[in-house]
């Protein structure tokens, strides 16, 4: 945009109209600008203005025209069709996008040199330090889990601190931005704050030394209350209602509510938090809390549903707030539940009561952990069998609130994985040597801190090793399915893996899911100053973009020492009892996913229904606000799925059948 003058006759129109500047040579303006849409204002220092040539419809009906109305402006530069009213101190040193409209704010300025929330250090898990996570605007949950728990790599972690302090400096300025179509309303203080485009704040209370990454496919709002300091706020995330956020990241389609307050923390894709706290937690996606009461604190979570009143305590009143503990991914609390850090609970695993004996169950995933008589006794597998387990993987994907074109997050949804199956492999090998140091007849085995009963651990075995079945077997039809193949030797050529990527240890990234020697290897390259933030975003997205190839290289060499044998010898028999022991399992697992349904729809759920009737009644009351079992659409899809896996299981038997 090309920009002249003012013309004499046009700075007498404007100083007839209430308007006053310290120099009107420093006021430049577009062609076609007017001055009959400028009132009582009050510019300082170079200021730059557009046209404003279109009216808005607010919300009610009213009509307004854009333009400029009791303000003072210091060194800003106004695009097109912006509307600025009732600046009550002023707006200084920022450059105001097309077609934004600001209302009834106190202050908006930059104040000195600022990378507008970039480069600040989040002293994450540990509140005693250590951990320090330099945010950004691109910062992704698998790389802020390196940087948080990769510590032994020193250099490793230099040079993408380096990465991202360099990536800060660019983001220096003394000159803020506001986009386009930006809507602030009726907000107190806004410094040093960089906001995009078509982002909502409405109320806002303050917000300080920070970047709201909006975008016209991922609008942020912010509203009522609202306080947040020393932050990155990624697109799509709401925030309302007096929450509070200081010195965090924030990251897609998050969402904070109900006065919650949240302090040195990251939070990543589709986090919730409302009511409760958070301080120096590493959130990972889908990190839920709903509840008053409830503490999150020094861990590392992710796909967490946290119950009310659930809180954990990372300090011994020794040293001070130093200890630290994990919840691996798809975890959950009960209410009033307490974990005394530092300890590690397994992936989808339930902790009900309170533990104070540090344990850890990382190895025996999918678990309940429950207090009985001031003990953690562990029930190995018991969540595999569980309607809720089944119910979160089948809801997280369609809870994504991220409408971005560029998702930061990789995320992984399956339940069954490489890394829960190494984990379940690895639990069961636990369990059985438990039988043997201590014997089968032993009423209560003893294990990291926390107690097995003899019924529980014969049961943990069954369950992993129907979950190992599952998974191996849906991986093998997966490969199978849609081929075609007429003899044992192109079945075998079908087996093969695309490559040797996936032997070995995986590891979860915070939601993304990929084998150890790729992440090493991505570590070493970053060592040899062989990446910049942009390569390192690409390889972790071409990991998880190639996650099914590699998944098949790992569950192809636990089928040969399923098999005894390589995939180039494996036999047919040995392919049909695979695909058979696989359609057995899904079924005896969604029968017990189907069982412990059923248990919603029992008398006592029942209780508390009808209240002023019989029997009769309360089954009439609660058939109609619940309905019936058999209606019931999870139940359905459980025995839909039942049908189809049985279906695809004889499918496949009987092709193979014609095999020569």
């Amino acid at each position: 945009m090309t920009y002249r003058s003012l013309t004499p006759n046009e700075i007498s129109l404007l100083q007839a109209q209430g308007c006053s500047a310290t120099d009107w040579k420093w006021i430049e303006v577009a062609e076609g600008f007017d001055t009959q849409y400028i009132h009582d204002v009050r510019f300082s220092g170079h200021n730059r203005l557009g046209i404003f040539a279109r009216e808005t419809i607010l919300p009610g009906g009213l009509s307004v025209h854009s333009g400029i109305y009791h303000a003072t402006l210091h060194n800003c530069e106004i695009g097109n069709d912006v509307r600025l009213y009732n600046i009550h101190n002023y707006i200084a040193n920022y450059r105001i996008g097309d077609g934004t409209c600001i209302e009834n704010v106190n202050a908006i300025l930059v104040d000195g040199i600022s990378s507008f929330g970039n480069g600040v250090r989040v002293p994450v898990m540990n509140e005693g330090g250590g951990r320090e996570i330099p945010i950004f605007d691109c910062l992704s949950a698998s790389l802020a889990y390196i940087l948080t728990l990769y510590r032994h790599r020193p250099q490793m972690i230099k040079q993408v601190e380096m990465l991202i302090d360099a990536y800060a400096e660019k983001q220096t300025s003394e000159v803020g931005e506001i986009g386009q179509h930006v809507r602030i309303i009726n907000c107190g203080s806004i410094k040093n704050v960089r906001i995009g485009d078509y982002a909502e704040l409405i109320g806002v209370s303050r917000l300080k030394n920070g970047s709201v990454n909006s975008n016209d496919l991922a609008p942020v709002r912010l509203g009522s209350g609202v306080k947040c300091s020393d932050f990155i706020i990624c697109s799509g995330v709401k925030i309302d209602d007096s929450t509070l956020v200081d010195k965090c990241f924030v990251g897609q389609g998050c969402v904070f509510d109900k006065h919650y307050s949240a302090s040195e923390s990251l939070f990543f894709s589709n986090c919730q938090g409302m009511h409760g706290e958070a301080c120096a937690i590493f959130a990972g996606p889908y990190t839920v809390t709903h509840h008053k009461s409830t503490l999150l604190i020094a861990g590392m979570f992710s796909f967490l549903n946290a119950g009310s009143g659930s809180n954990q305590s990372n300090h011994m009143y020794k040293l001070g707030p130093i200890h630290q503990g994990v919840a691996e991914r798809g975890a959950k609390t009960t209410s009033d539940s307490y974990l005394l850090w530092p300890s590690k609970i397994g992936a989808f695993s339930l902790v009900m009561g309170r533990h104070t004996h540090h344990a850890d169950t990382s190895n025996l995933p999918f678990s309940y952990l429950i207090e009985n008589n001031s003990e953690s006794y562990l029930v190995p597998g018991a969540n595999l069998r569980t309607v809720g387990t089944i119910r979160d993987a089948q809801k997280w994907p369609k809870r994504d609130n991220r409408t971005d074109s560029q998702k930061l997050d990789q995320i992984n949804f399956n339940l069954l994985s490489p890394y829960t199956v190494q984990k379940m492999w690895t639990g069961a090998e636990i369990l059985e040597e438990l039988t043997t140091l201590s014997g089968e007849n032993t009423e209560v085995y003893g294990y990291k801190n926390c107690k097995i009963r003899n019924s529980s651990l014969r049961h943990g075995r069954e369950l992993y090793k129907i979950g190992i079945q599952k998974f191996l077997g849906n991986s093998l039809i997966s490969r199978l399915e849609n081929k075609n193949f007429q003899t044992i030797e192109e079945i075998r050529a079908i087996l093969l893996p695309d490559s040797n990527i996936g032997l070995g240890d995986w590891v979860d990234l915070a939601g993304m899911i990929a084998p150890k020697s790729e992440v090493t290897k991505l570590l070493d390259e970053i060592e040899r100053d062989a990446h910049s933030l942009e390569t390192i975003q690409a390889r972790l997205q071409e990991m998880h973009a190639n996650y099914y190839s590699y998944e098949w290289t790992w569950a192809l060499e636990r089928l040969e020492k399923i098999w005894g044998c390589s995939v180039d010898k494996v036999t047919l028999p040995q392919i049909k009892r695979t695909i058979s022991e696989w359609q057995k399992a899904v079924v005896a697992l969604d029968n017990m996913v189907y069982n412990d349904a059923r248990k919603e729809f029992d008398l006592n759920s029942q209780t508390g229904f009808g209240v002023d009737g019989d029997r009769e009644q309360m089954a009439a009351d609660f058939e109609e606000v619940r309905g019936k079992f058999e209606s019931n659409s999870f139940v359905k899809a459980v025995l839909e799925h039942i049908e189809r896996k049985t279906a695809l299981g004889e499918k496949m038997l009987g092709i193979l059948q014609n095999v020569r």
